[in-house]
């Protein structure tokens, strides 16, 4: 079977968000999670142009929270495909804000979604396109997606720190942490 080759271009998409007061959390910035439903947002319509198939949102790697956005700044996300498995694709996403009266933009968050194309009938994972890549940028984030991808398998996140020996993991807590162990058996 051989499968079609499609440029990281074919995968961009683009959506700009004006931040409104009913985005905005208790200390009156965009609330954290709605920023994240934009970035799932994006990240299905980027894996489904790509793929040209439904996708489904598989995993989130990091999110760090960069620099507060607030209500009245224009939002946009910038998404795009940096890697591909057989049926996942990793879409990079970077979310700038810009004032749009100075018109200042800053950069508030990049992520990295992996999103699995499913066929619409069997509800089952279905191979997506190769990557066709052309620029340094697209090299170097195609290679950090499979280095990240790599890490993940190396140590699994459901392991238990120094396998679940519970006095080594004392002595790392009272050796480099400022806690306090005080157990109740």
């Amino acid at each position: 079977m051989s499968l079609d080759y499609k440029t990281v271009a074919c995968s961009h998409i683009t959506l700009s968000q004006l931040m409104l007061p009913s985005h905005s959390n208790f200390s009156g910035k965009i609330h954290g999670g709605y920023l994240l439903s934009l970035m799932d947002q994006i990240a299905f319509a980027c894996g489904s142009k790509f793929s040209g198939k439904y996708c489904v949102t598989a995993s989130v790697d990091r999110v760090d929270f960069l620099s507060p956005i607030e209500v009245g700044e224009l939002v946009t996300l910038n998404a795009s495909v940096n890697f591909v498995g057989t049926s996942s694709m990793v879409v990079g996403i970077r979310v700038e804000a810009q004032n749009i009266q100075t018109g200042q933009i800053k950069h508030c968050n990049s992520s990295y979604f992996t999103m699995i194309a499913k066929d619409a009938e069997t509800g089952k994972p279905v191979a997506v396109p190769r990557l066709i890549l052309r620029s340094k940028e697209e090299v170097m984030r195609y290679l950090k997606a499979a280095e990240r991808i790599e890490l993940r398998k190396q140590k699994p996140a459901s392991a238990e720190p120094f396998a679940g020996c519970l006095e080594q993991a004392v002595c790392e807590i009272r050796q480099h942490f400022d806690a306090k162990v005080e157990l109740v058996i």
